[in-house]
């Protein structure tokens, strides 16, 4: 089968491989705009970097599919986002979740609220941060989707409704059909019964998101790696020699059909015998008024197993670490395993182009204050407060002196 082009994936939780894309894959992204609503007569502004597939299939060739205009930016600013918008006329934005965050935290400029834009289309966007974005640029439409790189899974959230990436339709799943399926908590490998088959999981309940290889939703793997390619399929799930494509992310479905997606297995880990999303802590952490920015991982502790919770952050220009009022806000918005257990200040997040949090480099650092300049803090609950992370400290909680 031969390729249309070959696209890097981010490399957030790994290094980047290179997915091969077919001709089939390549025009169905190209419809995205036109499912949002958009038409020829839109202009639309594009400030992501062509090498992804956001921009260059979904952006540019949706341009090209619709006959709209494209404005391209060579790269996002802030402080810029709104003033092109009105210089230029745009009428749709392309996101990525990260960037409404940049905006919603960027001070407030006059052409906000002078802009033509009526719709914002793109992928990532926190429930927090939608709200926020969709009421400060209320002339805003959003319409939020997912899609993969590897394969034609995909959907839409074609309503107003804030929070879901779309919705198990009746003919969404005609077209391309999905599963979710039941994991263990242990590996995150797709659980099987005695019979070797795996189970659906149930309405509500997070799952892995698979996908049946087919004609319409092809995987072509990834150039020059066989083994990584093969790690990504799943064989004789329902019946003995069915293929299924692994998504390796957790979604919900609700009762209504609404899909939310809830973390990437690579993200989440696990402590105190319990599965934490980092997705969600880093929300509820970004909630405080000190807080700008979270980017939430587990680390080893000595002794222990799983991974405690640890967040970088970013603290809001003129603020200061509030410690007693963090540490008030996670006992009442999360599980005790959930809590981050070490911070780490930090001016600003490593990122991918398209503003994916780095998370590997943090992890292997882990909380020791010997290998940064970052002034790290440690949770202390019988003060209830974060204490700086000092190497005295440090080496009392390697050797166990510490309990956490």
């Amino acid at each position: 089968m031969s390729n249309f082009l070959f696209i890097f994936t981010s490399g957030t939780t790994g290094f980047p491989k290179a997915a091969r894309v077919g001709h089939l894959k390549a025009i169905m992204s190209m419809a995205f705009f036109q499912m949002c609503g958009a038409t020829s007569d839109d202009i639309v502004y594009i400030t992501l970097p062509l090498y992804h597939m956001s921009a260059s299939l979904l952006g540019i060739g949706g341009c090209i599919q619709l006959g709209a205009t494209c404005v391209l930016r060579k790269k996002f600013s802030a402080t810029q986002f709104w003033k092109d918008c009105v210089k230029y006329n745009v009428t749709v934005v392309q996101y990525i979740g990260e960037l409404c965050r940049y905006l919603v935290n960027h001070a407030v400029v006059p052409e906000e609220n002078s802009h033509s834009v009526w719709l914002a289309a793109g992928s990532g966007l926190r429930s927090d941060v939608w709200k926020e974005f969709a009421e400060r640029f209320h002339t805003l439409k959003v319409r939020e989707g997912y899609g993969l790189t590897e394969a034609s899974i995909g959907f839409l959230n074609y309503t107003d409704e804030i929070g879901p990436i779309g919705r198990a339709s009746y003919f969404n799943k005609l077209t391309v059909p999905f599963e979710l399926l039941r994991y263990d908590t242990q590996t995150y490998e797709p659980f099987r019964t005695v019979s070797g088959r795996c189970v659906r999981a149930h309405i509500g309940e997070v799952g892995i998101l698979v996908a049946p290889v087919t004609a319409m939703n092809q995987f072509l793997g990834y150039a020059g790696n066989k083994v990584q390619s093969e790690k990504k399929l799943i064989k004789d799930v329902f019946v003995t020699g069915d293929l299924y494509f692994n998504t390796g992310d957790l979604l919900l479905q609700d009762h209504r059909g609404f899909l939310y997606f809830r973390d990437r297995i690579g993200d989440t880990f696990r402590w105190k015998g319990e599965n934490v999303s980092t997705m969600e802590v880093s929300e509820v952490l970004c909630l405080l008024d000190f807080i700008q920015e979270a980017n939430v991982y587990g680390v080893t502790v000595p002794g222990y197993e799983g991974r405690a919770g640890m967040a970088a952050i970013v603290l809001k220009h003129e603020h200061k670490l509030h410690g007693p009022k963090l540490y008030y806000h996670l006992v009442e918005t999360l599980p005790a395993y959930a809590w981050p257990w070490f911070l780490r200040i930090q001016p600003s997040l490593d990122v991918t182009e398209t503003f994916k949090q780095q998370k590997v480099k943090l992890v292997q650092e882990g909380f020791n204050p010997k290998i940064t300049k970052d002034h790290m803090y440690f949770l202390d609950i019988t003060q209830k407060d974060y204490l700086l992370l000092n190497v005295s400290l440090y080496e009392d909680i390697v050797d166990g002196k510490i309990k956490l």
